[in-house]
């Protein structure tokens, strides 16, 4: 269950990125989002070089929904990867880490006009263009603007990945993308090749999250490449861009079959090459959009241990101070987790406990059957793997200030998100009559 550089060290305690997590947790305190640095670094390259193992042009794309803040996106910077936001405040964030806008590509099923023209002034590199009202939001853009814009059409290749049906995209019924079909994909090839206000790349699909069979993707391109073949012959479109998306699964627990990056990559690449060669199609450019499978095992959130109850004969309840404020997942999509006591590694664990977190709901449970040692009030418990979408899913349910964010590397800590103060949660509140606020 450990990953990257997360060691036990012989007195029990976990260390990350060369970094006793206690210590973390008392200069920083809990709870706390602890990144392993070294292990996001080692997954962005390994996506990198799946691309050039193979000889083929490829491009990386971080997917900043799954965790993005300034810091975050100047690592992927670093890295040499693009960038994937779906909103104007991620793009913000992007731009106020320094990040080169002809690098960002922008997704999202309803981009707004202010969102459009945020992203056309600043001359983001690729609108991932999602249905007709966008694509005319972005002619009218293009038009006042007095640029080119160049899209990927984002399909729904009738592709049900197994996965949770909440984060599955990829079925013909889904909010995102132009269907296949139905002929919504052709009707919007015709539009933006009929119009000088667009540079259309080529064609995108995403077609879930969590996605373990690599096969599924090999399906994906299949479709698409039946679709370009038609489109070939009437429209004379070859596509110079194909996007695959992501959704590459990770390891959360035992079970969870999760493959190498150069599994994933290189399963793409065969597929477009088979079907390039059938058709007679030079190559295209083959991107792809990772963003849990670079943070997601990267990231432990770091608890203090507090309230247990037991149920006699039913049940034993742990309480730690946080829960479905700093990891919704659980909630959302019954998400499972793995943990240890990060102060007491080597105790060995024979009892069974359900880890419950402290916002006044019933669903705020983290983990239902844990392992762990006999647990006393202020032990630090460690779950794993939850870089992605922990942080970005946070939220102040119950006026619960949001955790802060570390970087560890090379024995270093770095603060790159503060915590949220109580002072922080009224700023933006305005008084039914004037009051002073202590």
């Amino acid at each position: 269950m450990l990953y990257g550089s997360s060691v036990i060290q012989p007195n029990g305690h976990l260390e990350i990125g060369g970094v006793d997590t206690v210590h973390l947790a008392n200069q920083f305190g809990t709870p706390l989002y602890v990144y392993d640095v070294a292990h996001m670094r080692q997954q962005a390259r390994a996506f990198k070089r799946a691309f050039t193992e193979n000889n083929v042009a490829g491009q990386v794309a971080y997917a900043s929904k799954a965790f993005s803040c300034v810091a975050m996106v100047q690592l992927v910077e670093e890295e040499g990867l693009n960038l994937d936001v779906v909103s104007g405040g991620e793009l913000y964030t992007a731009l106020s880490a320094g990040f080169p806008p002809e690098r960002i590509h922008f997704h999202g099923n309803n981009k707004s006009t202010d969102e459009i023209d945020m992203a056309v002034k600043a001359g983001i590199g690729c609108f991932i263009a999602d249905n007709f009202q966008e694509l005319l939001l972005l002619e009218k853009a293009s038009q006042y603007h007095g640029q080119k814009i160049s899209v990927l059409l984002r399909t729904t290749p009738g592709v049900k990945a197994s996965t949770h049906e909440y984060i599955a995209t990829g079925q013909e019924d889904s909010k995102f993308g132009f269907d296949l079909e139905s002929g919504q994909v052709h009707e919007a090839l015709k539009y933006v090749l009929s119009h000088e206000a667009f540079d259309c790349l080529g064609l995108h699909c995403h077609i879930g999250s969590q996605i373990f069979d690599a096969n599924a993707f090999e399906v994906a391109v299949d479709k698409i490449y039946r679709e370009l073949e038609l489109r070939r012959d009437d429209l004379g479109f070859v596509p110079k861009v194909l996007n695959l998306g992501g959704g590459f699964g990770i390891r959360y627990v035992e079970g969870d079959s999760a493959q190498p990056p150069e599994k994933y990559v290189g399963t793409m690449i065969e597929a477009v090459k088979r079907q390039s060669s059938r058709l007679g199609f030079a190559v295209p450019e083959i991107w792809i959009e990772p963003g849990r499978a670079i943070v997601g095992n990267a990231g432990t959130t770091l608890y203090k241990v507090g309230s247990q109850k037991e149920v006699p004969n039913v049940r034993r309840y742990l309480a730690v101070d946080g829960g479905m404020s700093d990891n919704l997942r659980p909630a959302l999509y019954d998400a499972k987790y793995e943990g240890i006591l990060a102060n007491r590694g080597w105790d060995r664990c024979d009892r069974t406990m359900s880890v419950a977190g402290k916002c006044c709901e019933t669903g705020d449970m983290l983990i239902w059957d844990l392992s762990l040692p006999e647990v006393h009030t202020d032990d630090l418990l460690a779950v794993f793997s939850t870089g992605a979408y922990g942080y970005s899913m946070s939220n102040n349910y119950n006026r619960i200030p949001r955790p802060a964010v570390v970087f560890v590397e090379n024995g270093d800590a770095r603060l790159v998100v503060r915590r949220e103060t109580y002072e922080d949660l009224v700023q933006l509140d305005l008084p039914l009559k004037e009051s002073v606020i202590p």
